[in-house]
């Protein structure tokens, strides 16, 4: 079994990928609302992947990237970027502090995403 952490502060999109993800049997699905949040919830848990988005209430996904990225035993945690901002910078950013993939929300339906972190995660 797969652990996934999503990180979303908009509880409408949490809850729908929560629920999406929670469908296949093969994934324990676990939220956190913000950045604070989910970097105890990593350190926690231990999951396979994160589902990060940037725009969040106290620390943005770039600086919880950076530390799940930093720390040793976190350092091998897939780690998706899904986020509304399409900015180049933001995009080149997360790729070189070693993000799996960049997913643009409005061009992924969650279907998409399911498909897009499970291909990821056969990758390990």
């Amino acid at each position: 079994m797969y652990r996934i952490i999503i990180v979303e502060d908009d509880t409408f999109l949490s809850k729908m990928y929560y629920e999406k993800l929670s469908l296949e049997s093969i994934f324990q699905v676990y939220t956190a609302e913000s950045g604070r949040r989910a970097l105890e919830l990593i350190k926690k848990e231990l999951p396979n992947l994160v589902l990060l988005d940037i725009m969040l209430p106290d620390v943005n996904g770039i600086q919880v990237l950076k530390e799940i990225k930093k720390d040793k035993k976190l350092s091998s945690v897939h780690v998706l970027m899904l986020s509304n901002l399409n900015e180049r910078e933001y995009i080149s950013e997360a790729l070189d502090l070693g993000a799996d993939g960049y997913l643009i929300k409005a061009h992924f339906t969650p279907n998409e995403v399911v498909d897009k972190i499970k291909q990821v995660l056969r990758e390990e």
